[in-house]
């Protein structure tokens, strides 16, 4: 089945949610013109079907294959990876002083979307240039802005986040990889690094690491990590000690190198130098994960969109009982479900995109927004791609259950989604530890006073007086609480913001053509059904510490 890109959707989604025409009269994006917006749009569509998508199944059947240190991609990629960087469409929202074309990031999310839905093994590459472009552009120093920067921002060179280790994953503050200062201002590194995409590929000149570390004499835990470039060529070609042992075999995104990184086995370290102020790495990385959270959610929209598709054809060719199996209740049900979910999420990823936007523009209550966009879009638009991938399996019966349909691949490299760049239920502990109460709780009630402003469906108004209960007692409780009920609590208020959302692209949908009814359809689904079933989450979410051990963990086996 070959891919469609969204585009209808994607720009009824940026004129309506994120109202891109408001930041077009901004003098920071008074570039984002409606020409320029559609000429985007429809180029990120043809690159992604035509160069991206072709070569997902390769990518997935052979994958990448390691060798005594190299990696070495499918057929294909490199040419692919070739054309990516020709089209200029690792620019899109780079910083025009280092080379980019400066545009919205809801306008680059567009096209993350479109490579996600092609092939979400291959657009890992660029997704991880993007963070390494946004922490060197805060934190990097002149030298490295003017050096190293625009190589990424071409896509010349990739770059990577290195923060795992086998005994340091979410608790980031037990690493042990060290970095000693030598006398030419340069430091070596010396450690191991696990879960590392695209640590070793031959689709780029060179691999920019951004790599986690603790100095001499740093304290324990996440105070004493600062954070270090680390190329794989030095500056006169020569190999830096940096290696990578083996990849990762794993369940699905086979096309993308999960890699084990050495740093410094060689002998003496290898070579890298201070991003940032020394012991100041976590604020660093906080930059390059906060961007890569939001691009791990447009993988839960792009895989729900890939996956709408595949089930949609199959339902309207597949005839049993002398109809198509689309017009049989159940598979129509599984149907609108599949896009009303990939709508919201849509709706839900791009807005938060848009928010940070706003805040590049000067807005910065919209900066407060983002921040707690950003654990409900990376949790819930990963959760339901699983959602909608699984949902696609059933729509094809048996045959979903067969590789050779595509529908199974879906589930397999969606699954990874909720696992990285943060768990879920770490972007549940983030909104109910950090985000109630960012800007004294303001930042949060701002985002439920617009809502409720706006939304006329009573199943919404229904939801956000529950989100609101639940968090007003989540803020007199304690922690432990607090988060036992958190993941529920994130579904809910991610409903409720999409729901709203979709209200929105609802009321501008007021053509009788197919696209407007489906639309129309998808939104008046979210609503009836999907917000029905977030309000059934409040005794979930109210299901405290105290309940969850009324055994003992061993008693569960």
């Amino acid at each position: 089945m070959s891919l469609a890109c969204p585009v209808r959707d994607q720009r009824l989604v940026l004129e309506q949610v994120v109202r891109i025409a408001e930041l077009a009269a901004t003098e920071r994006f008074a570039d984002a013109t409606a020409e320029t917006v559609d000429a985007v749009l429809d180029g990120a569509a043809q690159f992604a079907e035509g160069q991206f998508a072709p070569l997902d199944r390769i990518g997935d059947t052979v994958g990448a294959r390691w060798s005594d240190g190299v990696v070495t991609m499918p057929e294909g990629y490199r040419a692919a990876y070739a054309a990516f960087v020709e089209g200029g469409w690792m620019t899109l929202a780079a910083p025009v002083a280092a080379g980019g074309q400066g545009l919205p990031l809801a306008l680059s999310a567009a096209l993350m979307e479109d490579l996600n839905a092609a092939n979400v093994g291959f657009a890992l590459c660029p997704m991880l240039s993007m963070g390494g472009i946004e922490a060197l552009e805060a934190h990097g120093s002149d030298a490295q802005r003017a050096d190293v920067l625009p190589k990424i921002v071409s896509g010349e060179w990739s770059a990577t986040m290195n923060l795992t280790e086998p005994q340091a994953g979410s608790d980031v503050g037990a690493l042990k990889t060290r970095a000693v200062p030598v006398p030419d201002g340069s430091w070596r590194i010396t450690g191991t690094k696990i879960y590392i995409t695209y640590g070793e590929h031959d689709l780029a000149g060179n691999i920019v690491h951004l790599v986690l570390a603790r100095t001499p004499g740093a304290p324990e835990g996440t105070r004493g990590i600062s954070l270090f470039l680390v190329p794989k060529f030095l500056a006169d070609g020569s190999r830096n000690d940096v290696r990578c042992v083996s990849i990762e075999h794993k369940l699905g995104i086979h096309a993308s190198p999960t890699c084990v990184m050495a740093f410094g086995d060689g002998g003496e370290g290898a070579t890298g130098w201070l991003i940032g102020a020394e012991m100041a790495g976590m604020k660093a990385m906080f930059t390059m994960m906060n961007n890569a959270r939001l691009n791990v959610a447009l993988q839960g929209v792009g895989i729900g969109e890939r996956a709408t598709q595949r089930a949609v054809a199959y339902a309207l060719d597949r005839r049993q009982h002398g109809r198509a199996i689309a017009d049989h209740p159940d598979v129509r049900r599984m149907l609108l479900r599949m896009r009303a979910l990939t709508n919201g999420a849509r709706a839900l990823t791009y807005y938060a995109f848009g928010q940070l936007d706003r805040k590049a523009a000067g807005d910065h209550e919209a900066g407060l927004r983002a921040e707690v966009l950003t654990p409900l879009a990376k949790a819930w638009a990963t959760d339901i791609g699983c959602d909608i991938a699984s949902i696609g399996i059933q729509v094809h019966g048996g045959m979903g259950y067969v590789e050779e349909t595509g529908a199974a691949q879906h589930l397999r490299d969606a699954r990874i989604a909720p696992i990285y760049e943060g768990t879920n239920g770490i972007q549940a502990a983030d909104l109910v530890g950090r985000k109630l109460g960012l800007d004294g709780g303001a930042a949060f009630d701002a985002l439920l006073a617009d809502i409720r402003a706006e939304i006329s469906n009573p199943r919404l108004m229904t939801l956000a007086d529950a989100v609101e209960v639940i968090a007003v007692a989540m803020r007199a409780t304690g922690a432990d609480d607090r988060n036992a009920g958190s993941a529920p609590f994130l579904t809910m208020c991610a409903v409720l913001v999409a729901g709203w959302l979709l209200e929105r692209t609802a009321r501008a949908a007021v053509g009788d053509g197919e696209f407007d009814q489906r639309t129309r359809a998808a939104s008046d689904y979210f609503g009836a059904v999907v917000v029905g079933e977030a309000i059934g989450l409040a005794g979930a979410a109210g299901y405290g510490m105290e309940a969850l051990t009324s055994a003992g963990a061993a008693a569960l086996a």
